[in-house]
């Protein structure tokens, strides 16, 4: 072990390689990933009690969107033992999950197998503990985090040499429905109101991805019993599909990523607006479900129903006459506006990130962009040394230095769409890994995809055939980081 394991007091003076702030399932695939490295201590914080994956969406039947080999593991490690697979086989639910014959596990089980493997991971991983700050000491060149047991209020002091931040993306609501007041509640609280929205004269869902539509087929099943007016309100000019076609899901590969950052930032930001369906749409099932289930439920007349595309939600208040809240909407095809009443109401409007409070200390030891976003370069490092002279070295012997820090999934505009996918989180492990040590723990691919993202680089003009070859497996474009 490099680390000083010496104890001590709310931390004392131990020494961890790195320190990962926030555990969802990329900063629980880390450690799990790191576990078996003996030269690599690391320590995992989060301030929850225990592993909690969006449990207020946790629907009895919804699925993932990715496969089960997209768990914490397998894409780096497949021999590992904290695999969805092992996971199946010590709960005994391995052969009913094969009989199944489902790639996608449902969202409850993926909950469990994350809570599973984090027992297992013992003292490294610690829940219960929230990150009020971190500072920099420049003598030791290293991280303190100063923090506090949720539980017992104890402070706490941990020192690492390098951190990863995985504190996720929050509940994200829109300017126009800011501030309500009253029982409003974002999808990922949907859960917990369940209940409570059932009992209202009027329901009205607002968004246009895969959650919205998981509440909105869940409320619709209780629409007879319940009696209540049913609306769901989006903006998209349709309610669009998650695009899963197998040449589409070649822009996960190592390719497009490598592609993706080395263009410009407004030309990055353009093609993050117009991915939206490659990450954000609906699973084409979930979509026809909801229309057979519409067609039950109009066998003897309409359904107290009301589905309004290409509506955007300019404006809300609390309507105290009517228990309940006023949509201001308008039509973006006609540009006409209208209101519309209702006494629920669900805000599936997705999850945005937002930079932790506790940088604040070391917000100058970060890279950040002209739009304040952290300046992410190719293998997940934001600290500014990264970016200084002699700072783009990447690859296997390119060893990050103590100061670094790494993120996950807080790299939207500079990796792309496939950032917040579970199916990255292996890969992505794996190149941090790689830059921690200097070496490869797990073998990070290169080259999978058989079409091209760019052009064939510049031939070279020394060269004597008068051509240049097609980027393929043994032709690596450059990669220039910005």
């Amino acid at each position: 072990m490099t680390g000083d394991h010496s104890p001590g007091a709310h931390g004392g003076d131990r020494v961890h390689d790195f320190a990962a702030i926030g555990l969802g399932p990329f900063n629980l695939g880390l450690a799990c990933l790191s576990a078996p490295i003996a030269e690599l201590d690391g320590l995992f914080l989060d301030q929850k009690p225990e592993f909690d994956w969006h449990s207020g969406m946790l629907l009895e039947d919804a699925e993932l969107q990715t496969p089960f080999m997209s768990d914490l593991v397998t894409l780096a490690d497949p021999t590992s033992p904290y695999s969805f697979l092992n996971y199946l086989k010590e709960s005994g639910r391995l052969y009913p999950f094969y009989i199944r014959e489902r790639f996608y596990p449902l969202r409850t089980e993926y909950n469990d197998y994350c809570r599973w493997a984090s027992r297992k991971l013992g003292d490294a991983v610690r829940f219960g503990q929230r990150v009020d700050a971190v500072e920099y000491d420049p003598e030791r060149s290293l991280y303190l985090l100063h923090s506090t047991d949720t539980a017992t209020g104890a402070p706490g002091l941990h020192r690492a040499r390098r951190l990863v931040l995985g504190t996720g993306t929050p509940p994200y609501v829109p300017e126009s429905c800011r501030g309500l007041d009253g029982d409003a509640v974002h999808s990922s609280d949907y859960l917990y109101a369940g209940e409570d929205l059932r009992s209202k004269r009027s329901i009205t869902v607002v968004g246009s991805g895969q959650s919205a539509a998981e509440i909105f087929h869940d409320l619709l099943q209780d629409v007879d019993r319940h009696g209540y007016q049913l609306n769901w309100v989006t903006r998209s000019p349709r309610f669009f599909p998650l695009e899963y076609t197998k040449l589409t899901l070649e822009m996960t590969s190592p390719e497009y990523a490598d592609h993706f950052h080395s263009l410009p930032d407004a030309t990055r930001d353009r093609l993050v607006s117009s991915q939206k369906n490659l990450y954000k749409g609906i699973d084409t099932e979930v979509i026809n479900a909801i229309y057979d289930l519409l067609y039950v439920k109009s066998r003897l007349g309409p359904p107290p129903v009301r589905l309004l595309t290409g509506t955007e939600v300019t404006g809300a208040s609390r309507a105290a006459e009517l228990d309940g809240y006023r949509l201001e909407l308008r039509n973006t095809d006609q540009g006409r506006d209208f209101t519309l009443d209702t006494q629920g109401l669900v805000l599936a409007t997705g999850y945005r990130y937002r930079r932790p409070d506790f940088l604040g200390p070391v917000s100058d030891r970060l890279a950040w962009d002209a739009a304040g976003r952290f300046r992410v370069r190719r293998d997940y490092r934001v600290d500014a040394d990264a970016h200084g002279p002699g700072g783009d070295a990447e690859g296997p012997g390119a060893q990050a230095p103590p100061g670094a820090v790494f993120v996950q999934n807080a790299e939207l505009h500079t990796h792309g769409f496939v950032s917040p996918d579970l199916g990255m989180g292996a890969y992505r492990n794996s190149y941090i890994l790689r830059a921690m040590l200097g070496r490869e723990p797990y073998a990070v691919e290169r080259s999978i995809a058989f079409q091209e993202f760019g052009a064939p680089a510049p031939r070279d003009p020394g060269a004597r055939d008068g051509g240049s070859a097609p980027a393929g497996p043994d032709t690596e474009l450059e990669v220039v980081d910005r």
